[in-house]
């Protein structure tokens, strides 16, 4: 074997064990906004009415990879974690029961978070979030259905602003919340993240 092909041959192998700079700078990578984003639920109240709720503090992080190609399997990551304490059903006695130990027991669980890779890439944009919610202690997949997704210059803060709504549902029992279910509550939740974050400076 030629010196010149031993060369080429130890070339191939780098480039494959340390992809481009230009490939990993691909990735860019977002905070959540807090002020914008208000993940929120709808669930069933004894089949006569929808109960709707958001939560007011959530915080996280986003990665895109802006380079992802139509039909790319995986694309970037979101990472939302929730103040369960936070609940907002515009009815404050509701608040506290939701609170308590029969629906989110924020004493015991004062978190829910929300892992997820973003896939199924359409003109460089994701259509869905296929990951994890941990909520109540227990941990289950859930995938969300991106119905709008777009980035755009920040008028003020001169920074990219990408945002997002997001929805898919649970059975809420499968999270050992099942307050109601012997009432013939409808276990199945609705829930959508609404979400904005700003790229990291």
């Amino acid at each position: 074997m030629s010196v010149s092909t031993t060369l080429s041959n130890a070339a191939i192998i780098a480039l494959l064990a340390c992809p481009p700079a230009t490939a990993l700078a691909a990735t860019e990578h977002y905070t959540i906004d807090p002020e914008h984003t208000f993940p929120s639920f709808e669930a069933d109240h004894m089949g006569i009415s929808i109960w709707r709720g958001k939560f007011n503090t959530s915080s996280g992080k986003v990665t895109l990879d802006k380079a992802a190609d139509t039909g790319a399997v995986t694309g970037g990551t979101v990472d939302v974690t929730i103040d369960l304490a936070s609940v907002d059903f515009g009815h404050d006695k509701l608040n506290e029961y939701a609170n308590g130990p029969d629906l989110f027991d924020i004493a015991k669980y004062p978190q829910a978070t929300y892992h997820g890779t973003l896939a199924g890439f359409e003109d460089g944009r994701p259509t869905r979030m296929v990951g994890e919610l941990t909520l109540h202690g227990v941990t289950r997949p859930v995938e969300l259905e991106i119905t709008l997704f777009n980035c755009v210059p920040h008028p003020m803060l001169k920074r990219e602003q990408c945002g997002a709504d997001a929805f898919g549902t649970i059975e809420r029992d499968d999270f050992g919340i099942d307050a109601g279910k012997d009432y013939g509550f409808d276990m199945t939740v609705t829930l959508r993240i609404q979400v904005e974050a700003l790229h990291d400076a």
